[in-house]
Parts: C-alpha cells; structure tokens; sequence
C-alpha cells in the first residue's frame, strides 16, 4: 500500500542522533519489511544527520525516476527537523501521533518525518510512519474534519508548494536598482559650498570628517587651507593642485590619491567634471587665502609664462 502512495518508487533516507537511534533502527526495520528502499545513514549529532538527510533529500528532489523522502530521530524530533528546513525544497515535521503526520503529509506535502526518541514508543511511531508514507498530499484529515478540502484552499494548497520551493533560494538581482551600494550613491545629497562656486559636498561622516565632493568643469578653488590634514582619492575627472606652501603641483585623474597636510595653502583647478572623496583627520573647516579674482589671475599668468599647457 505504501508504494502505491506515489507514482515514483520510493526511497528513505535515514538517521538519527544517540537519544533516537534504537526508534530509528525499528522504524528502518518497518520500511524494509514493506519493500522500501532505505538508506540508513546511522548515528551521529542532531544537527549533522539533520543538516545532511535535508541537503539530501534536497538535491533529490527533481530526480524524475525516484521520491527520496527522509527519516529523522532525535530526543524530541525538533533539532533533526530543524536543521533539515534549512534547504529548499524540504518539508520536514516533527509528527507524535498520526493526526500530526496525517496533517503535515496532506496540509504540507511533508516529505522528511521526524520523531522523538524520548516521547514516542515504538508502537506509535510504527503508527506515524505507516500514516506519513500512506497519506497523500491535501488529502482529508484531521485538519479538514477528514473530508474533502473545498475548492479554494484544494488551489491554495498546490501553490504553496511553489512558493515553499523558493524559500533558501537566492533572490536573482533585477536591476542594478537593487544594489544596495548603487542605490547609496543614486540617494546622496550634495550641497552647494557657497564660497567656492561649482563645488558641492555630501557629508557622511562627521568629525573625523568623510564626505564626497564635486565640481563642474572649470571650477576653481582660490588658494585655502584647513585646520586638518586631508586625504583625498579622485573617482571621476581630472584636476591639478597646487601646494603653495611647499611649491609643489599634482595633475590628479582617477585613482589618484593626495595627502594635504593641516595648514597647507592650495589652489585647484578642475579641468572636467570632477568627483572625489575626502577625508579629514577633524572637523570640516575651510579658510580662503584668496579671492576667485586672484586665482584666475594667477592661473593665467602661469599660462601666459607657459609653465601649464592650456589643456590637461
């Protein structure tokens, strides 16, 4: 009668920990006196035959020539199933009577029986495997007063198992509107910086400050420095720094990394649209040592004596 539960032949998988090992090996017995396929894993912890009779039956579960369904014990049946749910496609219940196997076979499709070495004789449990290999899904059962399940929770039965087979599947990725990195940077808020026209900033972190910054191409940055030493690490575009307290230049593009240390005077030029991230050691402060007037100037003078090429 067993096997004529399924259209598939059947096959158990089996295996318990040290407190249901002895209702294991009697329900084994049981199985292999009806002609069952078993394959008896033995003995070990809770969470190892759980873990390994779940992936199992698991992997098993789209093999068209066989059902593979599992057989757990362990001191109260719920450690083994536990650890058994955690893959997809597996319905393991912990069942200590035949109306609970007669319930999660017909409600549930249960296809992994666990039971209680310490709570359920032999007797019993002989009931609950003969009950879990004989009851098909959304049969009549207790659930349903043992008749027939009317028509729209007969449907929402079916898809239910649709839906359970997703669950500890990863979720594909849509759109690049769902990285959570991406959707960060699309949220940001920048803030013009009033004295330094073309600039904006978004502040991320405050004190030790990190921020982003950007400016528009042939944005200018007067000559300034700051309480703080900086770091800063170009993301898009392109720029040249001038240290005037150390009478050094930079062309920066992107991936390019400069330290400023606290107090250094410096001037920027922005040669295209231009983004980068920084990082003060303090606060964020921002002393002007000059006009905008005075930086174009300069900048011209220097192109006029060609110490700069006019385009980066």
């Amino acid at each position: 009668m067993a096997q004529q539960s399924t259209k598939r032949p059947l096959k158990i998988i089996a295996g318990a920990d040290s407190f249901g090992c002895n209702l294991k090996d009697v329900l084994v017995s049981q199985l292999r006196a009806l002609n069952i396929q078993v394959e008896d894993l033995g003995t070990d912890k809770y969470y190892s035959v759980g873990e390994e009779i779940g992936r199992r039956v698991s992997q098993a579960a789209d093999d068209p020539a066989v059902e593979t369904r599992g057989l757990l014990a362990c001191g109260t049946g719920v450690g083994v199933a536990i650890f058994a749910n955690k893959f997809p496609g597996v319905y393991a219940a912990t069942c200590l009577n035949t109306d609970e196997a007669r319930n999660a076979r017909s409600i549930n499709n249960c296809n992994v029986l666990a039971v209680s070495g310490m709570n359920t004789t032999p007797e019993v449990a002989s009931d609950v495997l003969k009950t879990f290999l004989e009851t098909p899904f959304k049969s009549p059962c207790p659930a349903s007063g043992s008749n027939p399940w009317p028509d729209e929770i007969d449907q929402f039965l079916e898809n239910s198992i649709h839906e359970m087979n997703k669950i500890g599947t990863p979720k594909p990725v849509e759109s690049s509107s769902d990285c959570h990195l991406c959707s960060l940077v699309k949220s940001r808020e920048f803030n013009a910086v009033d004295i330094m026209p073309g600039g904006s900033i978004s502040i991320v972190r405050e004190s030790p400050t990190s921020a982003f910054v950007r400016f528009t191409a042939g944005s200018v940055e007067p000559a300034h420095h700051h309480t703080f030493g900086h770091d800063l690490v170009v993301l898009k575009g392109s720029k040249r720094v001038w240290n005037l307290s150390k009478g050094e230049r930079y062309d920066l593009g992107i991936g390019d990394y400069l330290f400023t240390q606290a107090g250094d005077v410096h001037r920027v030029k922005y040669f295209e649209d231009t983004e980068f991230f920084i990082k003060w050691e303090g606060q964020w402060d921002l002393f002007l040592d000059e006009d905008h007037a005075a930086a174009n100037a300069a900048i011209d003078k220097e192109k006029e004596n060609s110490l700069i090429p006019t385009n980066k």
